[in-house]
Formats: structure tokens, C-alpha cells, sequence
């Protein structure tokens, strides 16, 4: 049974640890920085939300982190990133996370959420998205650099909140 929640200091150290393990994949993030005890701490406080999924023993499975997409008159805009640990995943864990965030981005004052760079080949995560009602805005061709060199196309996806 997986529950999601806001989460609490003492998941970071997990959190940084599934963080990374997509990070080093280099098939999904931008990032290519590893958090630490220090980093991880200061990046996850900096944004809007975080939500974490947790188990039935209280370990934390994957992790969303919500903020705005942009400032000012795009305010209203959200962004967000979702990751889940590699030994848990298939088991809609993902879906969990996005509705939670959903959910909680309305709260915050959000109207719309947008993510800017789904890689082409994510396709668990493209259909994940189209199922939940997001739109695809188009392709950008070679807009994510894979943790081997090659150049991926990215997906822009928008959902009226």
C-alpha cells in the first residue's frame, strides 16, 4: 500500500538518494549534480511542495517536487519533477505522485502545470500524462542531452488546473 504525503526532514536522506538514481541514469533529468547531505536539504526547502510515497513500513518510494514554472505574469504556472525508485517501479507509484501533486499545486494557487522537457523515449511517463488529461504542446528536436552524449527530443505537456 502506498500512501503520498508532504514530506517531513527525515525522508531527505532517502529523497536525495532516489533523487540521484535518476540523475545518474541521465535518461530524464536536466540535472547532472548529485545532491548531498548538504545540497539536498537547501534544494528540496526551496521548493513550493514536495510530496513523498511512502510504504507500508514508512520507506519513502519516489518523490515529487513542485514550484513555479516562471515569475511574474507566468506565476500561475507550475512545474514539476517526479521520481521514482528503480526498485519500485510498475507499480503506479508515478500516477500517485502526480495526482498528489496536482492536487496540492491547486492549493498552492497554481492554474495551469506545465512541463517543459519530458524526454520522447519516457513513453511510461508521456502516457501517464495524456491519460490524466495533459496536452502535448509539440516536439522540440534534440532538446535533452542523454547521459551518453546522444540528443533526445523532449515533450512540452500543459493541464489546466
Amino acid at each position: 500500500m502506498i500512501t503520498v504525503r508532504l514530506y517531513e526532514n527525515t525522508d531527505l536522506p532517502r529523497m536525495a538518494e532516489i533523487w540521484n538514481e535518476v540523475v545518474e541514469e541521465g535518461i530524464a533529468f536536466p540535472q547532472e549534480e548529485a545532491l548531498n547531505s548538504e545540497t539536498g536539504p537547501v534544494f528540496f526547502a526551496a521548493q513550493t511542495a514536495c510530496g513523498v510515497a511512502v510504504d507500508e513500513t514508512g520507506q519513502v518510494q519516489g518523490l515529487y517536487i513542485l514550484h513555479p514554472n516562471n515569475v511574474g505574469r507566468c506565476g500561475h504556472i507550475a512545474n514539476a519533477s517526479y521520481a521514482v525508485s528503480s526498485a519500485c517501479r510498475g507499480r503506479h507509484i508515478g500516477e500517485k505522485l502526480v495526482l498528489h501533486c496536482l492536487k496540492t499545486a491547486r492549493e498552492k494557487g497554481f492554474r495551469i502545470m506545465q512541463f517543459n522537457a519530458v524526454v520522447a523515449s519516457n513513453i511510461h511517463a508521456r502516457h501517464l500524462y495524456e491519460r490524466l488529461g495533459f496536452t502535448q504542446l509539440g516536439v522540440i528536436p534534440g532538446g535533452f542531452r542523454l547521459k551518453d552524449g546522444r540528443m533526445e527530443d523532449i515533450c512540452p505537456y500543459f493541464k489546466v488546473l
